[in-house]
């Protein structure tokens, strides 16, 4: 196991609240938070949009699907081109300001293309903030700290703000002010916060250890570690489980289980405040015993989430089984971050994020829901289902190759 200088935190004492750590920790939590924020403000957003700018559900997709693509390919080669020209400070708060921007350009949007414009740009910028986000964090939290620490990152962003803040705050805005005020509204704390970043972020946090290399990529290089290797399948797995379900479950309360508008709502609200804990309870687990047990543990606990679903609708179980089998939701930080950087030496860690987060966000970000939702029209509303249920299975299986 590396010592703490080996993996760049510093050795001085870490006692209280008020370190350097927590501080690291919480001003990525936010901007990523941020990042979240203005990434979903468009699904959310979106009855207001679409009847507006007259956009037709092949439009819909291709403008969440362009996103996703855009954010996976600059995931890893912005991340990459960083950490090999030491610029990795520099790229993470040009890329906070211009997804902040480009929320503003999403609420100036005329047309179906300007719309897409807006949202590739915004795709592209976002790429590498998190995994240099979760590099930043990894060289500066205890080695006992480190999954809780990258867990707290991650469920701030995809869980609080979200899918628990987002909706609320997005939707109020719109019925009050008007859709495009309310991207105007999401874009302004990100450019706080990439000053914020600017200043807090220490040259020592960001620095490469190897700045002259004779690849950019390491690609040959970083497949040859084990749970790179075998990270990336599992990594597909996780992410394909949550975004085989995340499209398309609204609907399916409302429309294949007769639920309320409001029922849905606090079901997806509950289901948030599940990720939420996830995020941070399921990689703190992990610090304490081990990363593979948890991943293969909660892979078997997200297959039963899709027949928690669909074979306890209307019982008293229906929630709480729901609830508890959506933890599954908390290995996703543990999978795109914590395992990867753990897999390789110091200087490939950003890049080791950065190709896990990128392979895992095309297929289970833009192959898999497409997937579901064919099966789901052509086949059966449930579809959707029972490819998480399979994708959780198939994560279980290729976690047993990981070290």
């Amino acid at each position: 196991m590396n010592t703490p200088t080996e993996q760049g935190i510093s050795t001085t004492s870490k006692k209280g609240l008020f370190t350097y750590e927590n501080g690291i920790v919480l001003v990525m939590a936010l901007t990523f938070g941020c990042l979240f924020f203005d990434r979903l403000a468009l699904n959310f957003l979106m009855p207001y949009v679409a009847k507006d700018l007259q956009l037709n559900n092949t439009q819909i997709g291709l403008l969440a699907g362009a996103l996703s693509l855009a954010w996976a390919f600059s995931s890893f080669f912005s991340t990459a081109w960083a950490e090999t020209n030491n610029k990795k400070k520099v790229v993470f708060v040009i890329a906070v300001f211009v997804f902040s921007i480009c929320s503003f350009g999403s609420g100036l949007a005329t047309s179906f293309v300007t719309l897409l414009l807006a949202r590739l740009l915004m795709g592209l910028a976002e790429g590498p903030v998190i995994p240099l986000a979760q590099n930043f964090v990894e060289r500066e939290s205890s080695p006992h700290r480190l999954g809780v620490n990258a867990g707290i990152l991650q469920g701030m962003g995809s869980a609080l703000f979200g899918s628990i803040l987002a909706p609320v705050v997005l939707v109020q805005i719109a019925e009050n002010v008007g859709w495009r005020n309310a991207f105007y509204i999401a874009g302004a704390p990100g450019l706080l916060l990439g000053l914020i970043a600017w200043v807090y972020v220490k040259k020592s946090t960001a620095a490469s250890t190897q700045i002259k290399e004779t690849s950019t990529l390491n690609l040959s290089e970083l497949l040859q570690y084990n749970n790179v290797k075998w990270g990336i399948p599992v990594a597909c797995c996780v992410f394909g489980w949550w975004f085989a379900t995340l499209p398309f479950i609204s609907n399916y309360f409302v429309n294949a289980q007769g639920m309320s508008a409001d029922e849905m709502g606090k079901t997806m609200g509950l289901l948030g405040v599940s990720g939420l804990f996830s995020s941070i309870l399921v990689p703190g687990l992990s610090d304490k015993i081990g990363r593979k047990k948890v991943i293969l543990f909660f892979c078997g606990v997200g297959a039963c989430y899709p027949f928690a679903v669909y074979f306890l609708a209307g019982s008293g179980a229906h929630l709480p089984v729901m609830f508890l089998t959506y933890f599954m939701m908390g290995l996703i930080p543990l999978v795109a971050a914590v395992v990867p950087s753990e897999a390789v030496p110091e200087h490939l860690k950003a890049k080791a994020i950065g190709l896990i987060t990128g392979i895992a966000e095309i297929v289970g970000g833009v192959l898999v829901p497409a997937l579901a939702g064919l099966l789901s029209d052509a086949v059966d509303p449930s579809a959707f289902l029972w490819i998480a249920a399979s994708l959780a299975l198939v994560g279980l299986a290729f976690s047993t190759k990981l070290k």
